[in-house]
């Protein structure tokens, strides 16, 4: 394999966020042998950096693919806003709705996430002046927005479920798999060619597409019935011991 991807979080990282001493050591020992390591996670770019510091990811899709970071290159792929606002205006509809946006200039919220540090918006539907609106957040306490959320979009997106939990809304072109795509490519590397990590929605596909998908044992189902190989759970390395003992 050429190269290597990994989703973030509940896949290379612990519970508690932090990445291991021998996760960092296994993946030196991955650019020492010439294989690139990159990212795909739904996080935005700013919360992925501190573990770039820690790994140094050749390449970097954030955001579900709506950011995809290639050195000096970045790619943004944003919701227009026309459809921003139509869809966030659908969505307020239902009740108890906790609802986020991240855009080029951060995160704009409803209510306040002290870990997160959102600007607080209460001027929803209507969006920030000059930002590009790379994904809409969505949450409730009660099932009609979940059982409704489909009704809520426009024809140029789509959604995932996170956690069970958390719906996210991105353009269809802002996908994981598109971004992998733009950072193989980038480098002359195939699908053929790279393995990937995952274990949620988001990572069906490349688990699918890429050479070899894995999931960590604790993936939800879906991921795990897809998967060429299970490994080892996010907490106990697994990412870092199937590479040790596969690939290098």
């Amino acid at each position: 394999m050429k190269a290597i991807i990994t989703d973030l979080d509940r896949t290379l990282l612990h519970t508690d966020k932090s990445v291991s001493e021998h996760t960092i050591a296994v993946l030196k020992k991955c650019h020492d042998h010439g294989i690139l390591i990159m990212a795909a996670s739904a996080r935005p770019i700013r919360d992925i950096l501190i573990y770039n510091n820690l790994i140094g990811f050749d390449a970097i899709t954030a955001t579900n693919g709506a950011v995809i970071s290639l050195h000096q290159k970045l790619l943004e792929i944003g919701i227009s806003c026309e459809s921003g606002e139509k869809i966030l205006s659908a969505i307020l509809e239902y009740p108890d709705v906790f609802l986020s946006i991240e855009t080029s200039k951060g995160l704009y919220s409803n209510r306040d996430i002290p870990i997160w540090e959102p600007v607080i918006w209460d001027k929803f539907p209507t969006l920030p002046e000059d930002i590009i609106l790379y994904k809409i957040l969505a949450s409730s306490g009660q099932k009609p927005l979940y059982e409704g959320i489909e009704t809520t979009l426009t024809d140029d997106v789509y959604h995932t479920i996170a956690n069970n939990d958390l719906i996210q809304i991105m353009s269809k072109e802002a996908t994981k798999w598109n971004g992998i795509k733009q950072m193989l490519s980038h480098f002359g590397v195939s699908t053929g060619e790279a393995v990937y990590f995952g274990d949620d929605n988001d990572d069906i596909e490349p688990i699918k597409n890429c050479g070899l998908g894995v999931a960590v044992s604790n993936a939800i189902p879906s991921v795990l019935d897809i998967a060429d190989r299970i490994i080892d759970s996010n907490d106990m390395d697994g990412v870092a011991r199937f590479i040790e003992e596969n690939l290098l």
